[in-house]
C-alpha cells in the first residue's frame, strides 16, 4: 500500500515537472539574485513563458484561473485565460456580497491586451483592451475590475504609471517570438 502511494506520488511529480517551465524559473531566479553580469540579456521565448504560466499560476491563484496563454507582439502582449471572478475573490479570502457574486460567478474567457514601455530602469504597462466573454470593457468598469480583482492579488502592481525595474534590469523588450530582459551595463 505504501509503495503504491509512493509510486503514484512520484508519477504525479514527474508529470507535473515541466523542464521548460523550470528553465524559466532558473532565469528568473538568476535575475532576482541580483548577481547577473552587467550587460546580460535573458531571453524568454513564448513557449517558455506559456509553460511557466501553466506551472506557476496555479500556485499563485489556486482557483478561478485556468488555461493561461500569452502571445507577444512588438513591446506588447495579449494574455488569455478562463476566469471565474467569484472564485478568484474567494481564493484571495475576500468576501463578496450576494448581488455582486451572482453577477460575476461562472467561468468566462478573458483577453487582455497590454503595451509595455521600458527604458533606463523604468517601465510602464498600459492596458489597451480588455475583453470578458467577448465584450470589451473600458473606463470605470475596467477600473472597478482592476481594483476589485487584480489589485487584491497584486497590491504593488502598477498599471498606467511608471515603476522602477528591480534587480538591475535596464529594460524589457518584446517581439512576437520572445521577451528580452536587459541587465544594466
Amino acid at each position: 500500500m505504501i509503495a503504491r502511494r509512493l509510486i503514484f506520488a512520484a508519477a504525479l511529480t514527474l508529470c507535473a515537472a515541466d523542464p521548460i517551465a523550470d528553465r524559466v524559473t532558473r532565469k528568473i531566479d538568476a535575475i532576482e539574485s541580483g548577481k547577473s553580469k552587467p550587460g546580460t540579456v535573458y531571453i524568454f521565448t513564448v513557449a517558455e513563458l506559456n509553460a511557466w504560466a501553466r506551472a506557476k499560476i496555479p500556485t499563485i491563484v489556486p482557483q478561478g484561473f485556468r488555461q493561461p496563454k500569452l502571445e507577444l507582439g512588438s513591446n506588447s502582449a495579449v494574455g488569455y485565460a478562463l476566469i471565474d471572478f467569484l472564485k478568484l475573490r474567494q481564493g484571495a479570502g475576500i468576501e463578496t456580497n450576494w448581488l455582486l457574486g451572482k453577477l460575476i460567478q461562472g467561468e468566462k474567457p478573458v483577453k487582455v491586451n497590454a503595451q509595455i514601455k521600458s527604458a533606463n530602469g523604468r517601465a510602464t504597462v498600459h492596458l489597451s483592451r480588455v475583453e470578458i466573454g467577448g465584450l470589451a470593457v473600458s473606463g470605470a468598469t475596467l477600473d472597478f475590475l482592476i481594483k476589485t480583482f487584480f489589485m487584491p492579488l497584486y497590491p504593488n502592481a502598477k498599471i498606467d504609471e511608471p515603476f522602477e525595474l528591480e534587480y538591475g534590469m535596464d529594460r524589457i523588450e518584446a517581439t512576437p517570438a520572445e521577451a528580452r530582459v536587459y541587465i544594466k551595463k
